[in-house]
């Protein structure tokens, strides 16, 4: 092991290579090692026409991250699960000037830990139906990009996807220290992710590893069951400049979030009324004691701060995709993470207990919804993000809700006495006839018999084999007006619709029990 510098690094890498990069979009950057990187390219115009496997793209939604490798020439394809973080990177797909396959999230760590057990590839049912599928879209961002990454196999009269494995020429991980023999520790990572999983595939590809640290110790005083990854698998370490090395984009360091102390989460300041808290509250109405629920973000998030405000904290254990079990999920740029975790485990085995079904309910956002129950959060005004884990949770959990406002584009509703009032309806509406691209498939779900809810702050809907059913609405809401004809189709109404919890629409708490 050699300790270097980012800019030495980055004269190892040469045209044409592919470079794996590990964190979870705002949490666990290799800073270092990209924004080196990306200068030299700016100074010498190499390493050219890269292909970057970034299983969740790093960065803070502006310059930093992956977003410094968005260079014309640089880059010619991508490999990803989302690229909400790095709009720069985005926008040179969306121009058509780098080839992007996109894939869920666990599909492509699963893939990476195939090539470092030599396997061919993976085989798996996420993706089936949806726009991964090679039937449908094959996960292809753009017209640039041709080839497929998955391909459809029946085993024993059941459908499944097959992934092949890709080489990793060079990898970018990440650790709190190193010691003088390359041994790496994650004492203050506030994710574990796929350190491991990507030293071991780039070197069993014949690539290099690259380890970005803070610190660097003498060999013999890291704790062994402390370290991540074995020094025989590193081949350069670099340490970080001050910066460049944030536990999150969104703060330095925070022990809170790396389990090394825990906090008091204190008087939680309880939400206003509004579109986001009535539907935040009617979707906890299914929470249940002792289950594991997956919290996506956008609306989801605020499910945490309504079971906060009825003080059912630790009733069940809350969870992300990127690892963490219990504790409270952090939002924004520290998305990934999570306050006073109780456990932090690698990415790829956190998927491998959600593909199997390990998710008792699992929350995600609504953006928009077709007759067929099909939902679209990953494609909008032709610009591609990405699935991230949506796909893997939403395909596997034994219930899903799935939560957001019923129209979208400066909508202004009010509550009171038990009762909604449409204020303000917004210009653009969410449930279509045919969603612009199928990240979750209703038809998959329906044939599987899953449990799948819709909720809306003035109706709920219910997945059935026939599609859409309307089974709740909201008091004070007229169902033709405010339901009906701000719709693109015409739903099942229940003959048993009822009406929404009126305790959801008044100011003090629902004295919800669990």
């Amino acid at each position: 092991m050699k300790v270097v510098s980012s800019r030495e690094v980055a004269a190892l890498i040469k045209d044409g290579m592919t470079v794996g990069i590990s964190g979870f979009v705002g949490v666990g950057c290799t800073e270092e090692l990209l924004k080196g990187l990306g200068e030299r390219f700016r100074e010498t115009g190499h390493p050219r026409d890269l292909t970057l496997m970034v299983p969740a793209t790093t960065g803070d939604k502006k310059d930093r991250g992956v977003n410094h490798l968005a260079q014309e020439g640089m880059v010619k394809r991508i490999i990803t699960s989302h690229m909400g973080f790095a709009p720069m990177i985005a926008e040179l797909v969306f121009a058509n000037k780098i080839e992007c396959n996109l894939l869920p999230l666990g599909v492509q760590l699963h893939m990476i830990r195939a090539r470092a057990g030599g396997y061919p590839g993976i085989l798996t049912h996420v993706g089936l139906g949806t726009f991964i599928d090679p039937r449908v879209e094959g996960g292809r961002a753009n017209e640039r990009t041709k080839s497929d990454l998955g391909e459809v196999m029946v085993i024993d009269g059941k459908e499944y996807l097959f992934f092949r494995t890709l080489n990793i020429d060079v990898a970018f991980i990440r650790g709190t220290t190193a010691d003088t023999k390359g041994n790496i520790t994650l004492e203050k990572e506030a994710v574990i992710m796929d350190q491991l999983t990507f030293a071991e595939a780039a070197r069993n590809s014949g690539g290099i590893v690259v380890a970005q640290v803070e610190r660097i110790a003498e060999a013999g005083t890291l704790h062994p069951k402390d370290v991540r990854v074995p020094g025989v698998m590193v081949d350069y370490v670099v340490q970080a400049a001050p910066g460049n090395h944030p536990q999150t984009f969104a703060v330095e360091y925070d022990p809170s979030l790396s389990g090394e102390t825990r906090i008091p989460l204190g008087a939680l300041t309880p939400m206003e009324m509004g579109d986001r808290k009535i539907v935040a509250r009617r979707a906890a109405l299914e929470l249940a004691a002792d289950t594991v629920v997956n919290l996506g973000v956008g609306v989801p998030e605020c499910v945490s701060q309504i079971v906060a405000e009825e003080g059912l904290d630790g009733r069940f254990t809350l969870c992300v995709e990127s690892g963490p079990f219990g504790g409270r999920p952090a939002g924004g740029l520290s998305f990934g993470s999570a306050i006073n975790p109780e456990v932090l485990i690698a990415s790829n085995t956190q998927l491998d207990f959600y593909d199997g079904g390990g998710i008792d309910i699992g929350y995600l956002g609504l953006a928009e919804v077709d007759k067929h129950g099909n939902l679209n959060v990953s494609k909008f005004g032709g610009r591609v993000v990405g699935p991230g884990g949506f796909i893997n949770i939403s395909q596997n959990a034994k219930k899903m809700i799935y939560c957001g406002s019923f129209t979208a584009g400066g909508l202004k509703v009010a509550s009171g006495d038990g009762k909604l009032t449409i204020v303000q309806e917004g210009k653009n509406k969410k449930f279509v006839d045919h969603v612009a691209q199928i990240t979750y498939s209703g038809k998959y779900a329906a044939s599987t018999g899953q449990n799948v809810l819709y909720v809306t702050e003035r109706a709920v809907f219910r997945l059935s084999k026939e599609g859409m059913v309307l089974v709740e609405i909201a008091p004070g809401i007229d169902l033709q007006r405010d339901v009906l004809d701000q719709m693109l189709f015409t739903p099942v109404v229940s003959p048993d619709l009822k009406l929404m919890d009126e305790r959801i629409f008044r100011t003090e708490p629902m004295g919800l029990k669990i």
